[in-house]
């Protein structure tokens, strides 16, 4: 039955390809086979909510807190006019997260964001800033193979869980190109998620799908639900001091269209596609990681908003 299970997964994890939203003790890095990195839910037009599949987890560390900063660079315009100007757009946010075992076979990952977003717009310079919504995710270890039983090995998780309503959202934003323009979105949005690892040796290929969705908010605003999906190729490089591991791989966001009374909000689904590279680095019981992702294809918001890099820093303590 567990094998069906992997099969399938498999399956939907590399013929899917697509998501958006709308308006550890003292840790030994060459235990790396614990393989973990389970990408997080952006809203990539709705970059406010977490991170643009920018990861819950660190491929080094098993068990962690640390501290995350990630940048989302858009330009916008309202498109009414072919010569109409184009403005930037910064999200920014610091991130306090963790991944924390609870019991066998579960682990917990936390987020918690502060944002600080600018932009520019015809009547001058915008900034708003806040904590963003909380995010807690549960993970199941559901497969597993021994270390020493086979060529491959291979680790399956799935799980669930919620985004909590603790960002501020301001009504005014939604009539703007990118309804995206907040600190958080006013609603409980419900996680689910599946993480597939194989690895031989020193290389390995870690798939992820996460559906996020999203429910109404007090404004009677509902962003549009999201697909996320990425796989990242990964190579260990170790020495007695130091542990290095470069990343290479896809990623991709499918957001739905938003509501707002029930009726939907022109020019607020879309998708985008995007390549990744990066690396962490590990020494005792720190660890320094960076990436990029550089879109490939897009079409968000009809058009009229442009996403021209997401790259984030951080620095993780194991547990």
């Amino acid at each position: 039955m567990k094998k069906h299970i992997l099969l399938l997964v498999l399956s939907i994890q590399f013929s899917f390809a697509i998501t958006k939203d709308t308006i550890p003790i003292n840790y030994n890095y060459s235990k790396f086979s614990s393989f973990i990195k389970v990408d997080d839910d952006c809203d990539a037009c709705g970059c406010s909510a977490s991170g643009g599949s920018m990861g819950f987890s660190s491929m080094l560390n098993s068990n962690f807190v640390g501290i995350r900063y990630f940048n989302q660079s858009y330009k916008s315009t309202n498109g009414l006019y072919s010569n109409s100007p184009w403005y930037d757009e910064n999200f920014n946010t610091m991130q306090v997260w963790a991944r924390i075992p609870i019991v066998k076979k579960v682990q917990i990952s936390a987020l918690i964001p502060y944002h600080f977003h600018n932009r520019e717009t015809a009547l001058g310079s915008e900034k708003i800033s806040g904590l963003g919504d909380l995010t807690l995710l549960g993970m199941y270890d559901l497969y597993q193979t021994h270390k020493d039983s086979t060529v491959f090995i291979h680790k399956l998780q799935i799980g669930g869980g919620l985004k909590i309503p603790v960002g501020k959202f301001d009504e005014t934003n939604n009539g703007s190109v990118n309804p995206s323009y907040q600190v958080g979105t006013g609603a409980w949005d419900y996680l689910l998620a599946t993480e597939y690892v194989i690895k031989r040796k020193k290389f390995g290929l870690n798939s992820m799908l996460n559906y996020v969705i999203k429910t109404e908010n007090q404004k009677n605003y509902r962003f549009g639900n999201q697909f996320n999906y990425a796989s990242t190729l990964f190579w260990v490089y170790e020495t007695s001091k130091v542990s290095v591991v470069p990343q290479l791989g896809i990623a991709g966001e499918v957001f739905e269209t938003n509501y707002q009374h029930n009726q939907k909000v022109r020019n607020t689904s879309g998708d985008i596609f995007m390549g990744k590279f990066g690396f962490e680095m590990g020494k005792k019981k720190f660890s320094f990681g960076a990436n990029i992702m550089l879109p490939i294809n897009q079409n968000l918001t009809g058009g009229n908003v442009v996403a021209n890099h997401r790259w984030s820093v951080n620095l993780n303590y194991s547990l």
